[in-house]
């Protein structure tokens, strides 16, 4: 494969390990914030703000670690028939099924770019009690998104540099 696509790959695989290393540890942000929500309840007034946060935390803990969880190769695949294949049948395979992954994370980032513009132009608030803007939200899903759609191509190269029998290491 040609030095730019291994260098590619290499850059977008450790973007994507930094990245989703750090958002790891939104999960404790998350349960600090359901802790006092829960300790809210009890000992004073009921915050309003706290569900708001743990989704929207949530929301950027499996966007931005959705890239990472590709490149481990951790999300969940029928495995009846993939595990007994060879590498190369494998890589067909991802091949044809990176395609379509393409194809959805593109309109999905379409859809995410225009969703985010219009929260921006015209100052979108939350439907609830404390009316967060949706602004920053959209923002980091559209960074998830960009992140998963860098790391599909990435492993595109990498499924044609196998099928061409020069593995990208």
């Amino acid at each position: 494969m040609h030095k730019a696509i291994r260098g590619y790959v290499r850059v977008v695989e450790r973007i994507n390990r930094w990245v989703g290393r750090c958002a790891m540890y939104l999960i404790f942000a998350i349960l600090g914030v359901l802790f006092y929500s829960s300790l809210s309840k009890v000992a004073f007034e009921p915050a309003i703000w706290t569900l708001e946060v743990a989704q929207f935390l949530m929301v950027a803990y499996f966007l931005l670690g959705g890239a990472y969880s590709m490149q481990l190769d951790g999300h969940v695949r029928m495995d009846l028939l993939y595990s007994r294949w060879t590498l190369r049948t494998r890589a067909w395979v991802d091949l044809l099924t990176v395609g379509f992954l393409l194809f959805y994370l593109v309109l999905l980032l379409y859809g995410g770019i225009s969703s985010t513009w219009y929260a921006f132009e015209y100052d979108e608030t939350s439907y609830s009690a404390w009316s967060p803007r949706m602004a920053p939200i959209k923002v980091l899903m559209c960074i998830g998104v960009a992140l998963m759609l860098l790391q599909a191509i990435a492993m595109l190269f990498r499924d044609l540099a196998l099928i061409r029998g020069e593995p990208i290491e």
